[in-house]
C-alpha cells in the first residue's frame, strides 16, 4: 500500500509491537461497523520516524505508545477531562479518517481507512500528534503496546471508572488482557475479595497469580456464589470485560443493593441488554460505562509504565506469544481458540 508522508499536526511512526485485540476481531465479523477495507490494529507502540508541521511534543528517534483516543484538547469532553468522548474525535475516528477527512493508506489510488485513527498492524502508520504518548526508557514495545489499550482499558475502569476504595469486593467477569488488567487494578485499589470469572479453568493460576483471591468458571447461576464470597449480600463492584450481553446481566445479579456495574467490554453494534428497571431503581443499583478506562492517556500511561518499571504492576505475563506481522491470521486463529491471553505482532519479525 501506499502511505501518504504525515501532514500539519501529524506522526510517522515506525511499528515496534501491536497488540491483538478482540476489538480488532469486531470488525472482521461486523459486529463492530466501521468503513472498509481497512488497516486494522489499535494497540501499539513504536519509533518515531517523522513529523509533519506544528509537532512539538515528539520528535524522531523518540519511542511512543499510541493511544487510539487523539483527542482535540479543547471541545467540551477534552476541557473536563473525558477525552474518550472528545466530539472531534468522534466525528472521524469511525469514518477511518484522519482530522482533514482523509485517510493516509492508499491501494491502487483507493483509500484504505485506519481504524482507531491507527492501524497498527503495519510497519510504519502516520497518526495524529495527539496519538502519541512519549515511552519512559526501561518498557519493552510489547508491553508499551498493551499500556495503549488493554491495561489502560482494565485498569481505569477501576481506578477512573469505578474509584474502588480499598477493601471493597469486586467481581470482574473475563479473564483476558482487559479483565486480568482489571484484576491487577483491583489488586492495587486494595480490593478484596476479587473475585476472576471465566469460561477457560485455564485461566485461574494466571488470574490468582495477577491478584485474584477466587477464581470460578462461569455457569449458569454463579451470581449466587459470588454473593456466597462477598458476605451473602453480592459484590460492591461488578465489571464487565466481555461484552456479551448475558454477562452484563449477570454482573447486575451479583452486585449488592447499592452496588456498581461497570460495563467495558464492547458489545455488538446493535445488540441489546436486559437490565430491570425494577432492580436498578428498588436495589439502588449504579450500571456505569468505561470507555478506555476514563483514561487521560498522557497522564495514565505514564503512570502505568511507572508501576510496571517499579515492579508494582506485572504484565509480563499477559504477553503468551510472539507473532510476525504475517502470522495475523494465525494470531486471531490462536486468541478465538483461547490459546492466548495476549498476543503481539512484532513487524520486525518478518
Amino acid at each position: 500500500m501506499d502511505l501518504r508522508p504525515p501532514c500539519a499536526g501529524e506522526v510517522l511512526v515506525k511499528i515496534g509491537a501491536a497488540g491483538i485485540c478482540r476489538s480488532d476481531w469486531q470488525v472482521c465479523t461486523g459486529a463492530t461497523t466501521h468503513p472498509l477495507p481497512a488497516a486494522l490494529g489499535h494497540e501499539g507502540a513504536g519509533t518515531v520516524e517523522a513529523i509533519g508541521p506544528g509537532v512539538t511534543h515528539v520528535a524522531p528517534g523518540d519511542a511512543v505508545i499510541l493511544s487510539w483516543a487523539p483527542a482535540c484538547g479543547t471541545c467540551f469532553y477534552c476541557e473536563r477531562d473525558r477525552p474518550g468522548l472528545c466530539e472531534v474525535f468522534d466525528r472521524t475516528v469511525w469514518r477511518g479518517v484522519m482530522s482533514d477527512g482523509t485517510p493516509r493508506l492508499f491501494l491502487d489510488g483507493a483509500p484504505v481507512y485506519q481504524y482507531c485513527a491507527l492501524g497498527c498492524f503495519a510497519e510504519r502508520i502516520v497518526v495524529a500528534e495527539a496519538s502519541c504518548v512519549p515511552l519512559p526508557q526501561g518498557v519493552p514495545m510489547p508491553v508499551a503496546a498493551l499500556i495503549g489499550c488493554c491495561v489502560t482499558t482494565g485498569i481505569g475502569a477501576v481506578m477512573n471508572t469505578a474509584c474502588v476504595p480499598a477493601q471493597s469486593s469486586v467481581v470482574i467477569f473475563g479473564a483476558g488482557g482487559v479483565g486480568l488488567s482489571m484484576v491487577m487494578g483491583a489488586h492495587l485499589a486494595g480490593a478484596s475479595p476479587i473475585i476472576a470469572v471465566d469460561k477457560l479453568p485455564a485461566r485461574m493460576q494466571l488470574a490468582l497469580r495477577l491478584g485474584a483471591t477466587h477464581f470460578l468458571p462461569a455457569v449458569r447461576g454463579i451470581a449466587s456464589d459470588i454473593r456466597a464470597l462477598a458476605q451473602g449480600r453480592g459484590a460492591d463492584f461488578a465489571f464487565d470485560a466481555t461484552g456479551i450481553p448475558a454477562v452484563q446481566e449477570t454482573c447486575l445479579a451479583a452486585v449488592r443493593p447499592g452496588g456498581t456495574v461497570v460495563l467495558s467490554g464492547l458489545a455488538p453494534v446493535g445488540s441489546a441488554t436486559n437490565l430491570p428497571g425494577a432492580d436498578i431503581t428498588r436495589k439502588e443499583k449504579t450500571v456505569k460505562g468505561s470507555y478506555y478506562g476514563s483514561a487521560l492517556p498522557r497522564r495514565d500511561f505514564i503512570r502505568y509504565a511507572g508501576w510496571y518499571r517499579e515492579g508494582r504492576l506485572n504484565l509480563d505475563p499477559l504477553l503468551t506469544k510472539s507473532y510476525a506481522l504475517s502470522e495475523v491470521r494465525k494470531a486471531y486463529q490462536d486468541l478465538n481458540a483461547g490459546s492466548i491471553v495476549r498476543g503481539v505482532l512484532s513487524p520486525d519479525a518478518d
